[in-house]
Formats: C-alpha cells, structure tokens, sequence
C-alpha cells in the first residue's frame, strides 16, 4: 500500500506567505514530491522560471501572485495551480485530489483554481484572463500607464 502523503507544512507556510507578502519580491512558490512528502521546491520571480518549474512527468503545486487592474486601480491576485504532466501515471494522477486537498489547507486564499499539464497552458496570458472572468468587471478609462 503507498504511503500516505505528508507535508513539509511549516517551510509551505513559510513560501506562500513569502508570495503574498508585498515586502518581498517573490512572486510565485512551487511545491513538489519528495517521495511521499509535499515540500518547498522553488521561489521566485519571473514568471518564465516559474512556467520552468514543471516537467511531463511530475506531479506539483504552484502559488503564484499576478498584479492586476488598470490604471485606475492596481491590485494583486493569486492563483493556485496543480500541475500533472502527461507522462504521471494513472496511481498518482488519482492521488492528486487527496494530496491537493491537503495542501490546500495550508495555501488557502487565492483568486483561481487552475489545472495544467502541458506547457502552452502555462501562459501568462491565460493566467491573467482567468484572473478577469473571476474578477467581475474591470473599469478604466483607456488610457495605459505602461
């Protein structure tokens, strides 16, 4: 019988804190498997290394924060991601709702709930309209500050 899985709950805490703290830079915290046990991967923040993070044949959580808004208003939004690559096998993509849950527990306020497993849909763009449907409307005047 596989082990039941465990996390490395005090450094997770740590890292999602880290992400959505704004006096730090961080901007986003991958979580993976050491062999039973859900841990600390990777921090960060660009957005490239985060979409780096994830391979065809592991399992992984992403926490990750997205500034939005216009120019009128400019606000931080987070989203919560669950990786399972195309190569993961049948055992443990069934085993990703028991262990999502769990982390869940501890990374728990965020926008958007997403699942991705291939790398075209680990794309900023989509991340950000994800962010706007569960967002409601957005206000601005047209004019860019960029």
């Amino acid at each position: 019988m596989p082990l039941a899985t465990s996390l490395e709950k005090d450094s997770i805490r740590e890292a999602y804190e880290d992400v959505r703290s704004d006096l730090t830079d961080t901007e986003w915290a991958v979580f993976k498997f050491d062999g039973a046990q859900i841990i600390v991967h990777a921090r960060g923040q660009c957005f490239e290394e985060f979409r780096q993070q994830f391979g065809d044949s592991e399992r992984a959580f992403g926490y990750i924060r997205i500034q939005m808004g216009d120019e009128m208003s400019k606000r931080k939004k987070f989203i919560f991601l669950t990786w399972i690559g195309q190569e993961v096998g049948v055992i443990q993509r069934a085993k990703m709702s028991t262990d999502k849950a769990l982390i869940k527990d501890v990374l728990n306020n965020f926008a958007v709930e997403l699942q991705a497993g291939v790398e075209a849909e680990l794309d900023i763009e989509l991340f950000r309209e994800a962010l706007n449907r569960a967002g409601g409307a957005n206000y601005g005047t047209g004019i860019r500050d960029n």
